[in-house]
Formats: structure tokens, sequence, C-alpha cells
């Protein structure tokens, strides 16, 4: 039997979003809940020109941790990949993919897992608004 946690990753490079969707790609999966997240325009009624993240290199450790908490017994499968690096506007920043055998638990974890990788895994944001001026999140 494969692991639940299937893919757990921190890339510098472009996230294949399919790629992600596959690694939980499953015949006794009856749903799998995706959430794509990009780099939007404004954050703070601010108008964003691109953003910058960073990672402790302890992050894609951190990263699997994360998952494997947050999975319940229905669950057959997660993965989650973040970007690092210069991003701009509508870049895809992190891939979240969750399947099981009924879309409740899938979408329920999903959202549990997005949620908790904004508050433990060790990534910054730089922002860079329009103005000129910058600001780090999540420190």
């Amino acid at each position: 039997m494969e692991p639940r946690v299937r893919l757990a990753a921190i890339s510098a490079e472009p996230i294949d979003v399919g790629s992600v969707i596959e690694a939980v790609d499953d015949p006794r999966a009856g749903g799998t809940g995706v959430f794509v997240g990009h780099v939007r325009a404004q954050d703070g009624g601010r108008d964003v020109s691109g953003l910058e993240y960073e990672a402790h290199p302890s992050a894609a450790d951190v990263l699997a941790q994360v998952i494997e908490s947050v999975l319940t017994e229905p669950i057959i499968a997660a993965a989650a990949v973040h970007r690092t690096g210069q991003l701009v506007v509508g870049d895809v920043a992190v891939v979240v993919a969750v399947s099981s055998a009924h879309r409740g638990d899938a979408l329920s974890v999903c959202t549990a897992l997005i949620d908790t990788i904004k508050t433990q895994v060790p990534i910054w944001k730089r922002q860079a608004f329009d103005d000129g001026e910058t600001q780090w999140v999540g420190l």
C-alpha cells in the first residue's frame, strides 16, 4: 500500500498543478479536493506588483509533517507543493490536493491542510507593492 503523504515539496520552479493532483490519484478515491493559490493583484486594498517566498531549509520536512498531522482516517492520499523565489501576479504559489472515498472528507482536509501550512511551515512572503514599498508576511 502506498503512503498517504504522496508529495511534500518546496520548489523554486513553477508548480505543475496536474502533477500534484496526479500524486493523490487512487482507484479507491471518489473525490479529490484541490486548492490552488495564486499571487493576487491586490492585498489590503493595495496593488501588488509581485512577491518573493523564502523557505527555511527544514520547510519540506515540516510540510510533510503538517500533511501527516491533518490526515483523518478516511483520507487516502494528500500532497502539497509550495513555491519559493520571485513570483508575479497570477503565478501559482501553492497547490494542495487530498483524495478520499467521499468529497466531503477530501474538501474538509484540503481546507485544514492549506490553513495549517500557512501557520506552521517556515515560509515567508515579501510582497512588493506598486508604490515601491515592500512588506514581509508570516515572520
